[in-house]
């Protein structure tokens, strides 16, 4: 048996290794799909294009202005002095927010009345206008209470602050809040299941393609040794690529990894088991090479979006919630986030890794059963 096993490797190893771009797109595009990724997949609002519109004019609009410049978070890019110019720079996506003050705006200050102060957001982004009106309206009650200050001051020659509640807050894990620690360490799952997923989906059925499929039928080889012999280098490369996009996503972007090392290895021994077996399940099923990738998008794009990456799983239909639970990536990113962010162990951790080897060992079945089919 194992010598039959080991005879596969060798092949599979000589016909994964012996083209050179073969070796480019294994090792070197991963890496390169994780620098572009990690610096383009956040949430991070910063340097809102902004333009203000301010009718009014006065030293009290535009200390409004600089508070808004200074938080850091708004570029003024432009003042005008119209409502069309306002409309068609909202139009044309070159400013997110427009600051507008009206005429007499320092005057209603002055006087103790509500002074009327508008920001038009582009909401075609519904998150980042989302968080734009939150980092106005921080900016807003800040300029309103110097103003309350300023107004009681005047009005009785001294005045004492009243005592109010000020929150102080505490992020666990994330301390800076910083979107990418969480998305690098999803990245890396994402890039895994894509690369394992088009390598052994094109396993078999390039064997049927080109004609060695025959030659292996006649041999005494097994259905499991066969399909070990071709998950195991594709397991080589799974790890091989964890490690090299793992020290750059520690080491290049900083993301923290709290957790035990062996643990990470471990469940992404059975993650790999998994998306593997699904690869070759694919293969099995499929007849060319053309059907198998259309197949391994066809899963892997609903995988993505069904795992919690980019979207709650909570906050989608319960029959989809349902659905996410045949997911594998759902499982491992939980797994990755909670070793690399809150270093959390196997007590915490152990029913997603009891999912992905439940998962890995039926997919691992089936794709033995479905080959034994085909050699009937």
């Amino acid at each position: 048996m194992f010598e039959r096993i080991k005879h596969m490797l060798i092949k599979e190893f000589i016909q994964i290794f012996r083209d050179p771009k073969m070796i480019g797109i294994i090792f070197l595009m991963p890496i390169i799909q994780l620098l572009v990724f990690g610096y383009a997949v956040t949430t991070d609002v910063k340097h809102v294009a902004t333009a203000v519109y301010d009718l009014d004019d006065s030293i009290a609009s535009r200390e409004l202005i600089a508070r808004f410049m200074e938080s850091g978070y708004f570029d003024i890019v432009e003042y005008i002095n119209n409502e069309d110019r306002a409309s068609e720079l909202i139009d044309r996506g070159k400013v997110q927010a427009i600051l507008r003050m009206n005429k007499g705006f320092e005057d209603d200050l002055r006087s103790g009345k509500t002074a009327q102060f508008q920001i038009i957001v582009d909401g075609t982004d519904s998150n980042t206008a989302g968080i734009v009106l939150d980092y106005s309206a921080k900016i807003i009650w800040q300029f309103s209470q110097k103003v309350l200050i300023t107004r009681f001051t005047r009005l009785k020659g001294s005045f004492q602050k009243p005592g109010w509640v000020e929150m102080q807050t505490r992020a666990w894990f994330n301390e800076n809040l910083e979107s990418r620690n969480f998305y690098v360490p999803g990245v890396i799952a994402i890039l895994v299941m894509l690369i394992t997923l088009l390598l052994t989906s094109m396993a078999i059925v390039r064997e049927k393609e080109i004609g060695t499929m025959e030659q292996i039928i006649v041999t005494p080889i097994t259905p499991m040794e066969f399909i070990l012999g071709k998950t195991v280098p594709f397991a080589f490369i799974g790890f091989t690529d964890v490690i090299l996009i793992t020290l750059i996503g520690v080491f290049w972007f900083e993301v923290p990894i709290r957790g035990n090392l062996l643990l990470l290895f471990f469940a992404t021994a059975l993650y790999l088991m998994t998306t593997l077996s699904v690869g070759l399940l694919i293969s099995t099923v499929s007849q060319t090479q053309q059907q198998a990738m259309m197949s391994t998008f066809f899963f892997y794009f609903p995988a993505v979006l069904l795992s919690g990456f980019m979207f709650p799983i909570a906050n989608m239909p319960e029959i989809i919630q349902w659905l996410t639970y045949l997911n594998p990536l759902r499982y491992f990113l939980v797994i990755i986030r909670g070793i690399f962010l809150k270093g959390v162990g196997p007590t915490v951790l152990w029913p997603q890794m009891v999912a992905l080897a439940v998962m890995g060992l039926v997919t691992l079945w089936l794709a033995s059963r479905r080959f034994r089919k085909t050699l009937a």
